[in-house]
């Protein structure tokens, strides 16, 4: 897959493919990130990318020229790709969105900064906004960066084990289960017995069991999203029944 990011930053970005999953993902060619830097596309000798917004007030916006003409070239070494601009006012970032984007395979993400960017280059080059979530933040690279090793867990091969992102929370639109390693005892507190067993059907059932559980206590909105299986129900039901008692 090929990630395209338009930054005035792009030392912070090219980070992410230095470490841990990202790392080993592009070293194998299963992602293939570059880095565009409007200032590149300036035409004075002070680079200048930032201008004062019409109609006054504080902090500035992303210079128009520099910015569009640095998306231009990227659109024509990638016109397959999808435009994204990284904006708190943008779509929520949730699982769908990343399971999406791995299947088109090209990528252009669009970090601003300042007060952002003028709405006419969002009318005219950008096909979607994401939000990681609903706070402000200096910049749209530590978004891009959270977007690019989403992303990156959901390419067949990237992961250790092939299972791996399927556990993930949200994978399923359910919370993750607790997950115990040794020692078997940590100050009083024992690994659930069912994990010591070795009956699969067991262990599994467990799992999913907590999922719905901690979702149910922690997200119930998500399962108000979902239409359980009449296996999961009962599980939800059980382990509602077993809190209850407790």
């Amino acid at each position: 897959m090929r990630i395209d990011v338009i930054t005035l930053f792009p030392e912070l970005v090219d980070s992410v493919v230095k470490h841990g999953v990202v790392s080993r993902a592009a070293e194998q060619g299963l992602i293939e990130l570059k880095l565009w830097n409007p200032r590149d596309f300036t035409q004075d000798r002070h680079r200048t990318v930032d201008d004062r917004p019409y109609g006054g007030g504080p902090g500035m916006l992303m210079k128009v020229e520099p910015l569009q003409a640095c998306i231009h070239a990227v659109k024509q070494e990638n016109p397959l790709a999808k435009l994204v601009y990284l904006s708190p006012q943008g779509k929520l970032l949730k699982q769908n969105l990343i399971n999406q984007a791995v299947e088109q395979e090209n990528l252009i993400l669009l970090c601003g900064r300042y007060e952002g960017i003028d709405e006419r280059l969002i009318q005219l080059e950008v096909d979607e906004e994401w939000s990681i979530g609903d706070y402000v933040i200096s910049g749209g690279e530590l978004a891009a960066m959270v977007c690019i090793d989403a992303i990156t867990r959901q390419i067949p091969g990237a992961l250790g084990h092939k299972d791996s992102a399927g556990q993930d929370s949200f994978s399923v639109g359910l919370l993750d289960c607790p997950h115990y390693t040794r020692p078997e005892l940590i100050n009083g507190l024992k690994v659930p017995e069912v994990l010591l067993n070795g009956h699969h059907q067991l262990i599994q059932d467990w799992r999913d069991k907590q999922a719905l559980g901690r979702t149910w206590i922690r997200r119930p909105d998500l399962l108000g999203q979902m239409e359980l299986s009449k296996r999961q129900q009962g599980l939800l039901d059980e382990f509602i029944a077993e809190s209850t008692l407790a």
